[in-house]
């Protein structure tokens, strides 16, 4: 048995067919982990879903925050951003089976957890520990899988609050965790987030750094696998395995094995920049 962990896929369903095959994965042995963000700016958003969908438990995937833009789109409260034609979330919303994908994802989780490994799209707030991530991810899904899954898209954007307390409540509370979970690149030195900048781990502004650099990181004992950040690329660091290479930026797809940490990849077959701004 081997456990493939494959960075955002984002729509490049030729590319995901084709990783698949080059691991020669079989989905009654192996299994496969997505890093989220399964849809959007690729070509094939709907095809990618469907796909994961039918592997049922051979696939565990979490939510990315495209993923929740989805859900959030399906819920009427579409997050104000610059329309682009590689919008994945059309092409999946115009689909006879949109309701069913829809609440597929609605039931995926934030965190996941297994034999010493977190998989979480974007990373894991510095000051949170393993366990303390697990449970603020659980608060999130119970209200996200309940009949308030609407209330919850249209209070989930915005940038703050910046950093964790305990005496957070209510959408502000979930809205935190949503962000650290799934948006997360650059915090302060403190671990507070900063959710405006990007770019390259090296080209951090004042003040600030990658989230996997802050010190003594309360989870620093577990191995993250995470993707989001196509800028970073291919990141293998002891407890950080960073796999979103930027397919769907004439990048790659990459998988990591697990088990001895080999790297398979397929080229984008676009090999085209989409002039967009990551986000």
């Amino acid at each position: 048995m081997a456990t493939y962990a494959i960075g955002d896929v984002q729509g490049c369903y030729d590319e995901l067919v084709e990783l698949v095959e080059l691991v020669h994965f079989d989905a009654a042995r192996d299994r496969l982990w997505f890093t989220g963000d399964l849809i959007n700016r690729g070509p094939k958003s709907l095809e990618v879903l469907r796909y994961v969908v039918a592997l049922g438990d051979a696939a565990t995937t979490v939510l990315g925050n495209h993923d929740l833009s989805l859900i959030a789109a399906a819920a009427g409260h579409r997050r104000r951003r610059k329309r682009t034609k590689r919008d994945g979330v059309d092409e999946v919303l115009a689909a006879a089976d949109a309701a069913a994908l829809v609440e597929w994802l609605r039931h995926r989780p934030l965190i996941h957890r297994e034999r010493g490994h977190v998989l979480v799209h974007a990373g894991v707030l510095p000051s949170w520990s393993v366990e303390q991530v697990v449970a603020r991810a659980r608060e999130v899904e119970t209200v996200l899988r309940s009949e308030e899954w609407r209330e919850l898209c249209a209070n989930m954007y915005g940038d703050e609050p910046k950093a964790w307390r305990e005496t957070l409540t209510g959408w502000d509370r979930l809205r935190l965790t949503i962000n650290a979970c799934t948006r997360m690149r650059f915090c302060s030195e403190v671990g507070a987030l900063d959710l405006v900048a990007n770019g390259r781990a090296g080209d951090a502004p004042p003040g600030l750094v990658p989230w996997f650099h802050v010190p003594e990181r309360a989870a620093g004992d577990a191995v993250v696998v995470c993707g989001h950040w196509a800028m970073l690329g291919l990141y293998l660091a002891p407890s950080v395995l960073h796999l979103d290479s930027g397919c769907v930026w004439g990048g790659e797809l990459t998988a990591l094995r697990l088990e001895d940490r080999t790297v398979f990849q397929v080229p984008s077959r676009s090999r085209k920049n989409t002039g967009e701004n990551e986000v």
